[in-house]
């Protein structure tokens, strides 16, 4: 069974840094494509940053270069957030989600919270 734990929420000042992190167990496929999404109270889920196999990332504007995403080299199956410079409006539940390749479902994981507020 597939299995997808965030960790590393919390709150912090305006301004402010956080790591989130993001562990994949349980399949028997290769990871394609991680990804990290958030949802503010009352809003919908949005995408905020994802990593490919090959490396290559993308970002939503409204978190570039505040915000990058990496994996673990040595433990492919982990992500992570490199948040800096937060801001009140990065306050959310941070999900990760995750795509095999060759496994037509996509995994979530339960979110973690990230409040930034002085």
């Amino acid at each position: 069974q597939v299995q997808v734990v965030e960790s590393g929420g919390d709150s912090v000042q305006p301004g402010g840094s956080l790591r989130l992190s993001c562990a994949v167990s349980g399949s028997i496929f290769r990871i394609g494509a991680m990804y990290w999404y958030r949802q503010p109270p009352g809003n919908q889920r949005d995408f905020v940053a994802n990593i490919f196999h090959t490396g290559s990332t993308y970002y939503a504007d409204a978190v570039k270069g505040r915000f990058t995403i990496s994996r673990d080299n040595a433990k492919n199956n982990t992500m992570y957030l490199q948040m800096n410079a937060l801001k009140a409006e990065d306050t959310a539940v941070y999900y990760c989600n995750v795509d095999f390749v060759g496994d037509p479902l996509s995994y979530w994981g339960q979110g973690t919270q990230v409040t930034v507020s002085s």
